[in-house]
């Protein structure tokens, strides 16, 4: 079940004709409509449309998938639109996004499968507030294309990164300094004869930009490649780990193993490149070397490292201007977080946060896109829920909370959203805001 939040400006876009035919069709099981709500804790219109779907495969990803989804806003004079791209005046099954200034018109995606906004509004850096888009060309894609436009008129094209499965901007530290998290699956993908879509962890690459330069500042954060080295290591079966060790590394199919055998062998190879890849994408080369020797079969090191090193060469990493080595110290301090609503003064202090109350953002943040997923017959609350979030720079959710009760799902659901983050003095801060979120059948 998918919850979409879409609004051009502060007002809300209902569903057009075609895309209330598409609400249709999957609402068969239920009748399930939304309703808006605005009040003076809610610094954004947040519009609840509820559908239900069968498999995570069915859910339309992003604001466009297949020519449904529609998002407009102004910003500073430009006009971001994404929705279906249009054939002889009629909407067709494919996405677009377009620019507008004036009397002007940019088509910056004229045709794709899909097409999401990223961040909006957001400083990545670049000496303007940008629009970063991720563009899928075809449903049969793996990967997506990172557009990143100025919003100064007239927008120019900043930067196209592709290669990755996804792309997140955030402000990692809250410190006002954007990092651009995605991976590499591009490059690895059919890597020795292994699918992307087999991997639970492609190498993770972290970009960011540094005086103009794009620059791959992965090994700032190997507490996060840690995590995934200690969880892949969890995974481990010791058992398995040696007959594999034991094989010829390209697991070439023989009479004498079994389907099922080859399966175990196949996922243990997949764990132990992935290790691989957290070590060497996070800085930490002799220790990635260390790791492969401890757990590949001996006769295939040379061959095997060297396909790493060839799919690392031609990734995202020939699209950088340079490598940030240096692992980096990310010491704990406060975090100025900036609030939208006047209501929030009666709201307990977080200890983690400044004691000064007089942190007021100049512009509320905006939705871009707010969505649940309900599986099945789950029931919906039967009550307004309100829920207090935290907003990075980069408009994205870090910090959820419910008030008066306990909605996990919800609270996952949250980690989604996305924002224009607010403005104080015309940059943009983190914030805290708080939504009302009604529901009926």
């Amino acid at each position: 079940m998918l919850v979409d939040g879409l609004v051009e400006s502060n007002r809300v876009i209902w569903p057009t004709h075609r895309t209330w035919g598409i609400i249709t069709m999957f609402a068969h099981r239920r009748n399930l409509m939304p309703t808006l709500r605005s009040s003076p804790r809610t610094s954004a219109l947040l519009l609840l449309l509820a559908t239900p779907v069968v498999t995570q495969g069915q859910v339309r990803q992003g604001l466009c998938s297949d020519g449904f989804g529609v998002f407009q806003t102004s910003f500073f004079g430009v006009k971001v639109t994404v929705g279906a791209a249009k054939k002889e005046g009629f909407a067709t099954r494919a996405c677009s996004a377009t620019l507008e200034w004036g009397k002007n018109s940019l088509p910056v995606v004229p045709e794709a499968a899909a097409v999401d906004i990223d961040a909006l509004g957001v400083d990545l850096g670049l000496e303007s507030p940008i629009v970063a888009l991720q563009v899928k060309n075809s449903d049969a894609d793996w990967f997506v294309t990172y557009k990143i436009y100025s919003l100064e008129k007239p927008p120019r094209l900043l930067r196209t990164v592709s290669g990755g499965s996804s792309f997140n901007a955030a402000d990692t530290d809250l410190d006002g300094r954007i990092e651009i998290w995605t991976d590499d699956a591009g490059a690895v993908n059919g890597m020795d004869r292994l699918s992307v879509g087999e991997l639970d962890f492609p190498p993770t690459t972290v970009l960011r930009f540094e005086k103009h330069k794009l620059i791959d500042v992965s090994a700032e954060f190997q507490s996060f490649f840690d995590h995934q080295i200690a969880q892949l290591r969890g995974e481990l079966d010791s058992k398995q780990l040696g007959d594999f060790r034991n094989s010829d590394g390209k697991l070439s199919p023989t009479p004498s193993l079994s389907v099922e055998q080859m399966h175990h062998w196949r996922l243990t190879k997949i764990k132990v490149l992935e290790i691989v890849w957290a070590y060497l994408y996070s800085g930490r080369e002799q220790q990635a070397w260390e790791a492969l020797a401890e757990m590949w079969p001996p006769s295939d090191l040379d061959r095997i490292r060297s396909l790493i090193l060839n799919a690392r060469t031609v990734g995202i990493r020939s699209q950088v201007e340079g490598v940030d080595a240096k692992p980096r110290l990310h010491v704990k301090k406060f975090a100025y977080i900036y609030e939208t609503a006047a209501e929030s003064n009666g709201r307990p202090q977080d200890p983690t946060e400044p004691t000064s109350r007089n942190l007021r953002a100049d512009v509320k943040p905006q939705a871009i896109l707010l969505r649940r997923l309900v599986v099945g017959e789950m029931p919906l609350p039967q009550s307004e829920e309100m829920v207090d979030i935290v907003i990075d720079a980069a408009g994205k959710v870090r910090s959820a909370k419910t008030v008066g009760n306990k909605d996990r799902d919800l609270m996952n659901d949250c980690a989604g959203w996305k924002f224009i983050p607010a403005f104080k003095d015309g940059r943009p801060v983190a914030s805290r805001m708080r939504l009302a979120l009604n529901y009926f059948r």
